[in-house]
């Protein structure tokens, strides 16, 4: 561990002490209790599962306690095998439903202890491994969500592929608990030390993502690392620009903890841009706050050192040479809803996922008739950093199939859904999320269909205004670079956030505190009205609130009605 006269934190101990990841999970994993220890709880998240208890079956001290597993899959890429196999998983194991996250994974829910094992293993034996998907060390690496479109997205999914797979753990841990020793698909050897992220690991979770020029689905800069893909006349990566520093989580009651939007590092050439990413996480390695974990992201590291001092310790740690950053056009948010083009001349159909629940309801079937689509076309699949799906490589003879199976089962196409309801998000929160202090997912649907009704009232429905909700500060739906953001503050009060941008280029800024959830609608229906009286022509709602200022706003609403 890095010298420091700062005490280590009690995780910090726990990494320590865990023999590369293994105990106490070892010992505890055969016992009769329901649950893990304290121990064993920060062990498992680098194994790709949460312990948690149904917040909803709680009575007095008893816990209903269960697990959430996270798969590990660079670019959300699943073949249909290996979807139909979680389909089927989450039914054996889980709760029946899949969750696609922001990250562009999977996440499965309700798995109890004396499942846990069979469950990690059926995942791995569908050739997709949940290591490194939580704990210390590089999540999920996320990249452009699409399949080759004109010649540059396919080489961009391949370098966050090589990153991923250089990335993982090396440890045997997962293997000896999960698998009896047999070997997890991974892309490489495993060693039994860590070159990469030694004893300790990192000091908090890491974070990647990988895209081409405009196109910011992955919310770049909220990245630890975001890398920005350029590409030379014959249409090969040249080199990447790269940004750092990016994170969002903050909490309530500590003012410095913040969300923060990442700095433009410099450029890398191609071969050079995975011993920079080494070099980058090197730093954070070292350097880190390994005391105060609500200090640990690196976007902490970069604002106490600053970024000069930041680019000296990389040159230390790497032979790659930064270059001045490259002027980038603006970004746009991509959703790739609907049925696109790819280079190949096949076709790929991005579906709309409401909050990321796979889950049939009494109208809309979109388990079984995504199920049905897969089995039927075997199309690949992907998960999109804005919780929805793509169904890739769908000949043309094949279109009027799939559209036909989705009608059948309840499930819309693109252009009959409204802009509000496409680009919102709500991150899971309760019962299941420990953090949660508020509702997210389960009340968001009335939530947005209540707005989509105020938004036509005032004449102005097809207005792409971003909504996101988290039931905690720590944003897991990205809230703070929403044009609205709403965070969980205390039981059913949200902290109101206004002024970011779809595009993800610039904050949102704290607006009001502690707002009732029935207030909220009246709240926005307020700031919209103000808006489409005061906007210049065509100005986004968000850019709006972010010309005026914050404060001009709260006067100006003051005594509206």
């Amino acid at each position: 561990m890095p010298k420091s006269n700062d005490k280590p934190s009690k995780v910090e101990t726990i990494k320590e002490e865990s023999r590369h990841l293994r105990g106490p999970v070892d010992e505890e994993l055969t016992n009769d209790e329901p649950k893990f220890s304290k121990a064993s709880y920060e062990i498992l998240k680098f194994h790709g599962t949460y312990q948690q208890d149904d917040r909803d079956l709680r009575k007095g001290r008893d816990k209903h306690w269960m697990f959430m597993i996270r798969g590990r899959m660079p670019g959300g890429r699943l073949t249909a095998d290996q979807y139909l196999a979680i389909d089927t998983i989450v039914d054996t194991f889980g709760d029946g439903s899949i969750r696609a996250t922001t990250r562009q994974a999977f996440q499965m829910y309700g798995v109890v202890k004396d499942q846990l094992k069979p469950t990690i293993k059926a995942i791995n034996d569908s050739l997709v491994t949940t290591l490194g998907a939580c704990g210390d060390v590089v999540r999920n690496v996320m990249a452009i969500p699409s399949p080759d479109i004109d010649g540059r997205q396919a080489k961009v999914q391949h370098v966050a592929d090589l990153l991923s797979d250089d990335l993982l753990p090396a440890t045997n841990a997962y293997h000896e608990l999960w698998l009896d020793g047999e070997k997890v698909y991974s892309g490489k050897e495993e060693t039994e030390n860590e070159p990469l992220y030694k004893d300790h690991y990192l000091p908090r979770k890491f974070k990647i993502a990988l895209t081409v020029p405009g196109d910011n689905s992955v919310d770049l800069y909220t990245q630890d690392i975001g890398l920005v893909a350029l590409f030379d006349n014959e249409g090969e990566i040249r080199g990447f620009n790269v940004i750092v520093g990016g994170g969002l989580g903050m909490n309530h009651q500590k003012e410095d903890t913040y969300p923060r939007l990442g700095d433009h590092l410099g450029y890398v050439a191609h071969d050079e841009v995975v011993d920079l990413v080494k070099g980058i996480i090197a730093v954070q390695r070292d350097l880190g706050n390994r005391s105060n974990r609500k200090q640990a992201r690196m976007k902490y590291l970069i604002d106490k050192i600053g970024l000069d001092e930041f680019r000296k310790e990389l040159a230390a740690r790497t032979d790659a040479t930064v270059h001045p950053f490259e002027e980038l056009p603006p970004f746009e948010p991509g959703l790739y809803l609907g049925w696109n083009r790819q280079s190949d001349g096949n076709w790929f159909l991005g579906v709309s996922i409401e909050n990321g629940r796979i889950r049939d309801r009494e109208e809309i079937r979109i388990k079984t008739g995504l199920r049905t689509v897969i089995e039927t076309v075997r199309p690949g699949v992907r998960f999109t950093p804005n919780q929805n799906l793509l169904l890739t490589d769908i000949r043309e003879e094949d279109r009027e199939t799939v559209d036909r199976l989705l009608s059948e089962h309840g499930i819309a196409p693109e252009q009959d859904l409204s802009p509000l309801l496409k680009y919102s998000m709500a991150c899971p929160a309760l019962p299941t999320c420990g953090l949660a202090i508020t509702e997210s997912e389960r009340i968001f649907p009335s939530f947005i269909r209540n707005l989509e009704d105020v938004l036509d009232e005032l004449g102005v429905p097809d207005e792409a205004l971003s909504i996101r909700m988290t039931g905690c500060p720590n944003g897991c739906a990205r809230p703070y670079v929403a044009e609205i953001g709403l965070v969980g503050r205390s039981l059913e009060k949200y902290s109101f956030f206004l002024g970011g941008d779809p595009a993800g280029t610039r904050l949102a800024t704290l607006y009001k505190d502690l707002v009732p959830y029935d207030e909220l609608i009246p709240e926005i229906r307020k700031l919209l009205v103000h808006w489409k009286e005061n906007r210049n022509e065509n100005e986004a709602f968000g850019d709006y609130y972010a010309r005026i200022g914050i404060d001009h706003a709260a006067e100006a609403l003051a005594h509206a009605s």
